[in-house]
């Protein structure tokens, strides 16, 4: 018998399919797989987005890397069913009319997770309010602040609207949709103690720049003292309205995504007490089939129960090692077709697949390209791929920049470097498997977690990575097998230097010394790490990340109706 929901899910993207526009990057991906876990495990929980008439963007890159963004033209009718009833908000004084798509995430026991799209494009909206829910993440605060009303009270409004009356747990997933607390707060006539009952809260940022803030002007106008309490800046911050902090005073329980990044949360807001739960991946959606139809012969249950890659030294190296270079062909038959750079099947494949921003450095290894390129000739060749926003002047400049090294490499020194556009779930699923070493170079305890390494590992590739996010637990617990660290260790004071020459120089050391000479020699031994990256499943797996939190931020586990779950 399927269980009422007790929990509602609110997260500003989504990553529902690929062919859905409803996601940009980690966050997203990180929702969907959540979701996706909480279907396999029957958890009584329902998800609220916004749709993005206009998706996020398809992006396409000319001959000298400049991004040009086109809108994303999809038909809502034909991959999702239109709820029958709306709802209202109040922006600057006007009724804003909120209708609502519901898909269905469905788990291998047909246990069924409805997600709820909003949708501003409604016949009696304005064109201006039409345009709230046109595309994901609209830079100007204006925009955004009316999104993120759209998100969390909107969807409040229409969870009650639809019926479900037996919501206990409100998470949100990042600040967006902290207004949701003000509409509980009205809910419960300002009983702050009643709304903490009901939140909890997780956090993605680990930096001041990545919280959303707005300005006390621009709140007042948006929301014209509809909603807003007296006391908000005692909530929310004295000099604007952090949304984080927003989300911190009034919830119960917050956790950040990764043990590091729970200390660096937790020195960025010490008046509140911040737990972790560190990320992880649906193993199912992210484990190539090849290479799920291999690890099934060892572990047929290992869908149901990844802990059994615990036991992963039973896997056969010349199996994994073929089935590798099957899903590494594939990968390179399509780039060829994408490419004007020719990939040999041979050799060393580094990939380089994120959101391009400053942060992540994508071009620390170009320091010094000369060094690179001979370093790399006749050995190593590498794929990048990741969107930057649309107004991010610097990320854009960065994708220029990697055409410019692509050039260089390949004029001088016959180094292959190609960067694929529009990089979506789909491409992720290709280039992730089929790469030999996954590169991450962010600056360090800037990266809250950073998922796509998990699943690189779930794929036997292994991580050459700064130590930060999960990398710093996954690089532990396999005693620095299953991968490579770039720069100081956590240990060294020098780790939150981030001196872009000090990592350059790591990485080109080791890419030298260890990394091409045990790839080319030693097969067997490159082959043993791969298993030790495996191994990594048994943790870095959404089913054990859902758990933690239904044990430690909805308590179902105290709820013996659904202790059998577990």
């Amino acid at each position: 018998m399927e269980l009422s929901p007790k929990i509602a899910y609110f997260s500003m993207e989504i990553a529902l399919e690929s062919d859905i526009p409803t996601y940009s990057g980690g966050l997203g991906i990180l929702a969907g797989d959540t979701l996706r876990s909480c279907a396999d495990l029957e958890i009584p929980i329902v998800g609220v987005t916004l749709v993005y008439n206009n998706g996020y963007f398809y992006q396409l890159l000319d001959n000298n890397g400049n991004q040009i963004e086109k809108d994303v033209r999809w038909e809502f009718s034909d991959l999702l069913e239109r709820v029958p009833v709306t709802v209202k908000v109040t922006i600057q004084g006007k009724d804003v009319i909120i209708g609502a798509w519901v898909y269905e995430i469905t788990g291998p026991t047909d246990y069924r997770i409805p997600i709820y799209l909003l949708d501003t494009y409604e016949e009696e909206n304005e064109d201006w309010q039409k345009n709230f829910t046109r595309i994901l993440y609209d830079a100007t605060p204006f925009e955004r602040i009316c999104q993120e009303i759209i998100l969390g009270i909107g969807g409040l409004r229409m969870l009650s609207a639809l019926g479900y009356k037996d919501i206990n747990v409100h998470h949100m997933n990042e600040g967006h949709a902290a207004f949701l607390t003000l509409e509980l707060l009205k809910d419960f006539k300002g009983n702050v103690d009643e709304v903490k009952k009901r939140t909890v809260f997780t956090t993605h940022t680990p930096v001041p720049a990545g919280q959303d803030r707005f300005s006390y002007d621009l709140v007042q106008d948006v929301f014209r003292n509809d909603l807003l309490p007296q006391n908000i800046r005692e909530f929310a911050g004295q000099s604007e309205l952090n949304m984080t902090q927003l989300c911190l005073s009034l919830s119960k329980y917050a956790n950040g995504v990764s043990k590091k990044h729970r200390e660096i949360t937790q020195k960025m807001f010490p008046n509140f007490r911040i737990d972790s739960i560190t990320n992880a991946v649906h193993s199912p959606t992210w484990i190539n089939p090849l290479l799920g139809d291999f690890f099934s012969e060892f572990f047929p249950n290992w869908k149901y129960n990844p802990k059994v890659f615990e036991k992963f030294e039973v896997l056969e190296n010349d199996e994994l090692w073929r089935r590798h270079q099957i899903i590494k062909n594939q990968l390179l038959d399509y780039q060829k077709s994408h490419s004007w750079v020719l990939f040999d099947n041979k050799l060393l494949t580094i990939g380089f697949c994120r959101r391009i921003t400053p942060y992540k450095r994508p071009t620390l290894i170009f320091k010094d390209l000369d060094r690179l390129g001979k370093i790399c000739k006749n050995k190593v060749q590498f794929i990048f791929a990741g969107k930057t926003h649309p107004r991010d002047g610097d990320g854009k400049q960065l994708i220029r920049d990697i055409f410019s090294a692509s050039e260089y490499l390949w004029d001088k020194y016959r180094v292959g470097l190609t960067f694929l556009d529009n990089y979506d779930m789909n491409l992720s699923k290709l280039i992730v498997p089929g790469v030999d070493l996954w590169l991450n170079t962010p600056k360090r305890y800037q990266e809250a977690s950073g998922t796509s390494g998990m699943k690189a590992a779930h794929n036997g590739v292994l991580n050459f990575s700064v130590l930060d996010g999960w990398w710093l637990e996954g690089y532990s617990a396999s005693k620095g097998i299953a991968g490579w660290s770039i720069g100081p260790g956590p240990d060294d004071p020098k780790a939150e230097q981030n001196d872009d020459y000090v990592d350059s120089q790591d990485f080109y050391n080791k890419l030298e010394s260890e990394i091409i000479p045990l790839y080319y020699k030693e097969r067997d031994n490159w082959i043993t790490r791969m298993k030790h990256a495996i191994s990594l499943i048994a943790y870095f797996n959404t089913n054990r990340m859902v758990m933690e939190y239904a044990d430690k931020s909805w308590l179902l586990k105290q709820q013996t109706r659904w202790i059998s779950n577990f």
